[in-house]
């Protein structure tokens, strides 16, 4: 891998959880709505996660929860992640920053799609977001110096 390059093994980590949090949502949601007196699959038209949240159960609705969650903050860290590959910067340290935000990413995951403990998943998310933000000062350090 070419100088600087590293952190891009967690991008592509990253990309890989957010389509196994797609596959287990569906895996649970599928079933689910079948399994609903309130959904007629058969006939659905026009509908969004939205409007079926109320007809599946709640651990069901935390994986899209999740889901929609890795398509938020994420977005910042690729940026950042790839700004800082392209500046030769994403080894050493930088690297290790994006591979500790995507195993808190994770573990946020894991803890929101099974118990959902609230306190827990800030916590989580607020340690990665405290990540995100160390690489982004190293970003903009190397960009505004």
């Amino acid at each position: 891998m070419n100088e600087g390059m590293q952190i891009l093994g967690p991008v592509v980590g990253l990309t890989i959880w957010t389509m196994i949090m797609w596959a287990w949502m569906y895996a649970t949601r599928i079933p689910a709505m079948q399994k609903s007196p309130d959904v007629d699959t058969s006939n659905l038209t026009g509908t969004t996660g939205a409007s079926l949240r109320a007809a599946l159960p709640d651990n069901v609705n935390w994986k899209a929860d999740n889901y929609n969650h890795l398509h938020e903050q994420p977005t910042v860290f690729y940026a950042i992640a790839i700004t800082l590959a392209l500046l030769g910067l994403g080894d050493g340290l930088n690297a290790l920053l994006g591979w500790i935000y995507v195993g808190l990413r994770v573990a946020h995951s894991l803890v929101q799609a099974t118990a959902n403990k609230v306190m827990v998943r800030f916590v989580l998310f607020a340690m990665s977001s405290v990540v995100l933000i160390a690489l982004i000062v190293h970003a903009a350090m190397a960009v505004f110096h």
